[in-house]
């Protein structure tokens, strides 16, 4: 197993600067969590004081729960308060999670002057008021995804623009370090990107999961398991590719008419392609992506995980009919811990919050056309 991290097929150089900036971040994630759009943005952009942000978290539910540690665990994060719509249940977050603010209305968690930044992990449907208001009350905000629709999150950004406060989603795998390797060294090992294929699928059977829930969660699988396969074709195709053409298909779940699959294929202006699948509906779990170029193809089995420290993330390069080796990328932390830490690197820093939000509002603008296609498809 080659554990290098250099590749044999001629990467790329990074320059200095670049390096330098990539190893602040944490072995290049602070380039990975915008999209691929950077392509050399660290190279103009100033490098600025990080500094620590104090954090608050709207919302208790299943991914509070895990974002909680994450913040404990990033580097110029500090978790000081929790909001939910009881006190009890604030409270009860509060003492698993070692916070030392409670609230019961989002409203006043955001009027209170101890915090800097919001993470609103709240469904779909009430994500664009809680955000737009923070950000108006001057906080910057991390907001869980997908987002109501294309112009709903463009209210979102405009207000952090307006603001003078940072925007990011919370999307995990763009943070890894593994993520940016391969954007690092695509030229020399894949050339011209021309197809990502990404599956994204798992089983979800329970109704009351509010995944199901089409008043909280209107897009279903396709915006809760779909947003990924987006994110990985922004992340790893051209960076200025545009739509041409989009062919999508969804499937309900017969009792309360919940999207519960999802599959399509995206065509692009510079001739590339993503090919993607995601469902609630998949006897086991599968989170599969490959990107194809005429140097040579990568492909991960787990492309929205990242296993242990002791355990450092790896990647399958094929060249050739038979030509095949693991490549290993260690990493100190989670994606989603270096989510945290990224997002306090990109405050106050007006290049690096464009890139963010030009990242986030691609992959909104290409969910809401797969969402439109499968509509389309299911009315005709």
């Amino acid at each position: 197993m080659d554990k290098s991290n250099e590749n044999r097929t001629g990467s790329r150089p990074i320059d200095s600067e670049r390096r330098r900036m990539l190893e602040a971040a944490g072995a290049g994630a602070l380039t990975a969590a915008f999209g691929g759009l950077l392509a050399g943005l660290s190279r103009r952009a100033e490098a600025q004081p990080t500094r620590t942000l104090r954090w608050g978290i709207v919302g208790t539910g299943g991914i509070a729960n895990s974002m909680a540690p994450m913040i404990h665990q990033a580097s110029h994060a500090e978790l000081v308060a929790v909001s939910s719509r009881k006190m009890e249940t604030a409270k009860e977050f509060a003492a698993k999670h070692n916070v030392g603010k409670s609230f019961d209305s989002w409203s006043d968690m955001g009027d209170w002057k101890g915090v800097d930044a919001i993470y609103v992990a709240t469904p779909t449907s009430v994500r664009e008021e809680i955000c737009v208001a923070m950000a108006n009350n001057g906080k910057h905000v991390l907001g869980e995804k997908p987002f109501a629709s294309l112009p709903s999150l463009r209210r979102i950004t405009a207000a952090c623009r307006n603001n003078g406060v940072s925007f990011m989603d919370g999307t995990h795998f763009v943070h890894q370090a593994r993520t940016a390797h391969i954007q690092s060294n695509m030229q020399g090992m894949v050339g011209w990107p021309w197809s990502v294929a990404s599956a994204f699928q798992f089983g979800l059977t329970d109704l009351n999961n509010i995944r199901l829930n089409p008043q909280l969660e209107p897009y279903g699988a396709i915006g809760d398991a779909g947003w990924y396969n987006m994110r990985a074709a922004v992340e790893y195709l051209s960076p200025d590719v545009e739509i041409v053409s989009v062919d999508a298909y969804l499937r309900r779940e017969n009792q309360n008419n919940a999207v519960v699959s999802g599959s399509g294929v995206i065509v692009f202006n510079d001739g590339s392609t993503t090919t993607w699948n995601c469902g609630f509906e998949s006897g086991a779990g599968v989170m599969d992506l490959r990107i194809s170029g005429a140097i040579g193809v990568i492909k991960l089995d787990d492309f929205l995980t990242q296993r242990p420290p002791d355990q450092p993330a790896s990647f399958e390069y094929r060249e050739g009919w038979s030509k095949t080796r693991m490549i290993e990328v260690p990493a100190a932390k989670p994606g989603a811990a270096m989510m945290f830490e990224n997002f306090a690197a990109m405050a106050g820093n007006r290049d690096l919050l464009d890139a963010s939000i030009r990242a986030s509002e691609r992959t909104q603008e290409w969910l809401d056309a797969a969402w439109n296609s499968a509509l389309a498809h299911e009315r005709g």
